[in-house]
């Protein structure tokens, strides 16, 4: 099966490089998505340019494939299930929420000169980032890239609601799936509660397993959905 697999803000294709062999040991291809305007050098990328990048993926397959979607990109993944509902085996999201129809993408931090750079640790400090060494953040922080405003200020359009009938895992590093439930059932995490097929599966990380638990993660992203 192929497994796309969508990293979230300031990340390329890259950062899935210590998740691929394991993917690959588990029997399945691996396909990391280098998004526009997040390693191919673009500065006037824009959301529908990243969605874009994403149903390619989707739509080279030979079968249905797994979308994995991390941190902001649990949206692009979830904006895929929208627009191919009947062409995906599911969609995997981690560490986040996708957003609800009308939302901004990911309008979190300051632009600086048309771009949201990585705004420091700051923001992150506490369970985020508590498992990722010194070396591993100075790694982030060197390969970071700045989100273009076009991308950071998308709006998300959601049009199909057979998306809520796509099999979906949500998998809780820095948080428990009981605190993503309390979530889900308070209102927080819109698109989720109305989720037919949703597991909650629980990995012992930080916000970034792709870098501090790339072993425990894979086998998360390739087995059965809901």
């Amino acid at each position: 099966m192929d497994i796309v697999l969508v990293a979230g803000l300031w990340l390329d294709g890259s950062a899935w490089d210590q998740v691929v062999p394991e993917i690959e040991a588990l029997g399945h291809r691996p396909v990391p998505v280098t998004l526009p305007g997040q390693g191919d050098g673009r500065t006037d990328a824009t959301l529908d340019d990243q969605v874009a990048a994403v149903l390619a993926a989707v739509d080279a397959a030979d079968a249905p494939p797994l979308v994995v979607g991390h941190s902001a990109a649990t949206s692009l993944a979830w904006l895929a299930a929208d627009a191919r509902p009947e062409r995906l085996a599911g969609v995997v999201l981690i560490g986040g929420f996708p957003n609800p129809d009308g939302e901004r993408y990911a309008d979190f931090f300051e632009l600086r000169d048309g771009a949201m750079p990585f705004p420091g640790w700051g923001p992150f400090e506490g369970p985020d980032s508590a498992d990722l060494d010194e070396p591993a953040r100075r790694r982030f922080e060197a390969a970071a890239i700045p989100v273009p405003e076009g991308v950071a200020r998308g709006v998300v359009r959601l049009t199909d609601d057979r998306r809520y009938e796509v099999p979906t895992v949500l998998v809780c590093p820095e948080f428990s799936p009981a605190q993503a439930r309390e979530w889900i059932d308070g209102g927080d995490a819109p698109e989720l509660a109305k989720a037919k097929r949703l597991a909650l599966v629980d990995l012992d990380a930080g916000h970034w397993p792709m870098f501090s638990a790339p072993a425990a993660l894979a086998p998360l992203l390739t087995t059965p959905t809901p």
